[in-house]
Formats: structure tokens, C-alpha cells, sequence
């Protein structure tokens, strides 16, 4: 199924929440360096040329919804986000300003879009099967060597799953999407500082919680 977004934006399902590594250097990086950033392009889109902002969805859609799907644990409801993230740069492209920063504003969207969701389902996120925080047990290692790292990674994804919504956007900001504290901060409306506090106690967070559920087992 294709879900659309606007003329020329396309949503391919399913996806997953695995965030494409950097392109390496060579002629796709050359290629990269003659395309307009994302902020003429969102220039662009707000003056009047709407179909720069498929260029837009197609450089950010993957991670925008890796970040989604981390928050909400629901696939379904992270591409709705998506879609509606997309719909409210659409709507809202003429307050995009001249000094803007394109990936904090989308973010910012999200956020908001995600509070929504919350506040519709009015429940907690709803854990899905722990599988990819990005880091893979090892096709070479010994059968048991794996069989533990992915239990480990699998009581890594239970944490997460239990933090709070406020430590787990900014664990995946920091850490699953290689944000830094600066970015982070844009998006999160607060300074670096901030950002920084956030980070610290949430990854303490998520450190308590791992090492509870290792001390006691939990069905996951």
C-alpha cells in the first residue's frame, strides 16, 4: 500500500526504524554537494515551489520515522505521524523563516504530532517485540555469545520502552539519530545546557531500569 502525503510525496510502507548509516565519501558525496540544502529547499517550498518538498520527504522520511516508531512503539501510528509531520510543513511552510533550521522545525512537528497521538490514545506507548536499538548480535560470534547479546539487546529495548516519553525522545535524538546536544536543543526548545541535563538523566534512567530488569527477569 502507498500513502500519500501531497502530489509527488509518497510514504512506501512497511518501514523500519533502522537509520540509514552516512553516505560515504566518493561521487555520491560530489553529487551531494552540487544539491540544494534543506533549508533553500524548504525556501523554496514556502515561496511557492511545492514540489521541492518531495526532495524534503524523500531525504527525511526513513529517519523521521525511525524516530516516531521509537516513541510511539506503534509502526502504524509512526507513519501516521509522518504523514501528518509532512502535512503541517505543507500547511505551515509560510512560517518558515529566513534564518530557520529545516531538521529542528520537521522535529519540532513531530513532537507535536506525537503529543497528539498521546493524548487521543490516552495511554502509554504499547511495547512491541524488542528487536533493533541498532546494535545486532554477531553473525560470527559462538551461538552463545549471541543468544546472550541478544538477550541483552532485548532488555535494553525493555528499558526503553519503560522510560518516559520525555527521556526516551531524547535518547533517541542523542544516540539513535546521532543528533548533538545542539540540535537536540533546537528541536526541544531549550538550551544546550538543558539538553545536556536531559540526556545525562535520562540515559541514568535507562540504566537503572536495564539493570533492574537483568536482576529481575520480566516476561518481555
Amino acid at each position: 500500500m502507498t500513502v500519500t502525503v501531497s502530489t509527488n510525496i509518497f510514504l512506501p510502507t512497511p518501514l523500519n526504524t533502522e537509520i540509514p548509516a552516512p553516505a560515504r565519501a566518493g561521487s555520491d558525496n560530489a553529487a551531494a554537494n552540487t544539491a540544494p540544502g534543506d533549508h533553500a529547499l524548504m525556501l523554496a517550498v514556502r515561496d511557492g515551489d511545492i514540489d521541492r518538498l518531495g526532495e524534503l520527504f524523500e531525504r527525511h522520511h526513513r529517519r523521521l520515522y525511525a524516530f516516531c516508531a521509537q516513541l510511539t512503539r506503534q509502526p502504524a501510528a509512526a507513519e501516521d505521524i509522518v504523514q501528518n509531520v509532512f502535512h503541517r510543513i505543507l500547511k505551515y511552510r509560510h512560517t518558515y523563516r529566513d534564518n530557520g533550521n529545516f531538521t529542528a522545525w520537521m522535529y519540532h512537528l513531530a513532537r507535536n504530532c506525537a503529543a497528539d497521538f498521546f493524548q487521543k490514545q490516552s495511554t502509554a506507548p504499547v511495547p512491541v517485540d524488542p528487536g533493533d536499538l541498532h546494535a545486532h548480535a554477531s553473525s560470527e560470534s559462538p551461538p552463545d555469545a549471541r543468544a546472550a547479546q541478544t538477550d541483552d539487546l532485548a532488555l535494553l529495548r525493555a528499558a526503553l520502552d519503560r522510560l518516559p516519553v520525555e527521556h526516551r525522545e531524547i535518547i533517541v535524538l542523542s544516540r539513535l539519530q546521532n543528533l548533538g546536544h545542539r540540535e537536540a536543543a533546537r528541536i526541544l526548545d531549550c538550551s544546550v545546557g538543558a539538553a545536556k541535563v536531559r540526556a545525562h538523566r535520562a540515559l541514568k534512567a535507562l540504566r537503572e531500569t536495564y539493570l533492574a530488569l537483568r536482576q529481575n527477569p520480566q516476561p518481555l
